[in-house]
């Protein structure tokens, strides 16, 4: 593995209080943060893993290349540069790799079995790590119990849309991250390691899930406009609703990690949005989020300085679930 490169940027802000930076800069003069907090944690999963597989060489390489992120006379850079040495020790020291499925030569002729259980055995222990799978199943069984299969399919379909944008956003940014696991009856999460990520970064990656939903949501709109079947006007609705209620700024919700990287007035446009919203779908969905913009307003965990990228972002999700919910018939709280 080469040393990664990173292109010179004349100035740039802090991500985390929004002070500018000079040319090169590596720590923010005015709160210290690392600029290059989140390239370090890539680095860092990347080495691990690479560790884990007995690439040796390779890691200590990957190691190498974040010293360059860290002060020379850090805590951080004084254990990579120790990591290094380990490697390299272990590395001169490290017996030659033993053949693959050596120990079934003194099975004789029951080698070629004691191999394919082996690998059997392989099998299963990825099938068992599989959580994804497994609750995948369980979650549309529970829904096609309650629903029927046409609707308890498309629904558990539309769920993994959702956390799968979550993911795939996680993981195109280079950072480590579990395939989702389903709570039959509840919903859905991706794990995902966020150590030393910006407001920003974790804003985008809540919003990513909102945005694949309200694209799933978009399609079966398509698809019930074009066929007229109540099936996917249902799914649509369904999986719009679902979203928009999960972008209200509270607790774990998609919403509050978004909300995090707004300062007060970009969350009194958000509240305004989703009032504005409220009134022209007459639909409860946007009075919640309302109401829970309405609490972010009084807690103490304002950004030193609001992205207007994420605010963009929010906005932009919420219009369209919202136009999604206007087009679809369905129950609001006042009569169009």
């Amino acid at each position: 593995m080469s040393s990664t490169v990173f292109p010179i940027e004349p100035i740039r802000n802090c991500h985390s209080c929004g002070a500018p930076l000079a040319l090169g800069a590596i720590v923010c003069p005015q709160c210290h943060a690392l600029v290059h907090s989140e390239e370090l944690v890539r680095i860092s999963t990347a080495a691990k893993a690479l560790e884990e597989q007995g690439e040796l060489a390779k890691a200590r390489e990957a190691w190498l290349s974040a010293l360059p992120l860290l002060p020379a006379d850090s805590t951080q850079a004084e254990w990579i540069r120790g990591q290094v040495y380990k490697l390299e020790i272990s590395a001169k020291n490290a017996p030659p790799a033993a053949p693959k499925y050596g120990w079934a030569k003194k099975l004789g002729p029951l080698a070629p079995i004691a191999i394919v259980l082996a690998k059997a055995k392989s099998l299963l222990f990825l099938l068992f790590k599989l959580k994804f799978l497994l609750s995948l199943v369980s979650f549309v069984w529970i829904y096609w119990l309650l629903y029927g299969p046409k609707f308890g399919i498309g629904f558990a379909v539309l769920i993994l849309v959702h956390e799968m944008g979550h993911y795939i956003d996680i993981r195109r940014r280079g950072l480590p991250a579990e395939m989702p696991v389903f709570l039959p009856g509840l919903g859905a999460y991706v794990k995902w390691q966020a150590l030393g990520v910006t407001r920003q970064t974790r804003a985008e990656v809540s919003l990513a899930g909102p945005l694949a939903g309200l694209i799933g949501a978009a399609i079966c709109a398509a698809i019930w406009f074009s066929t007229h079947n109540g099936v996917w006007g249902a799914l649509a609705r369904a999986s719009a609703w679902l979203n928009v209620v999960n972008l209200t700024p509270v607790w774990i919700l998609d919403g509050g990690q978004a909300a995090n990287a707004l300062d007060k007035s970009q969350r009194f446009v958000l509240l305004a949005a989703c009032l504005a919203l409220a009134a022209w779908t007459r639909d409860w969905s946007f009075a919640i989020v309302a109401a829970g913009t309405v609490y972010r307003l009084f807690t103490k965990d304002l950004p030193p300085t609001g992205s207007s990228r994420v605010m963009g972002y929010y906005l932009a999700v919420l219009a369209a679930l919202g136009v999604v919910m206007y087009l679809i018939p369905g129950r609001g709280f006042l009569p169009r």
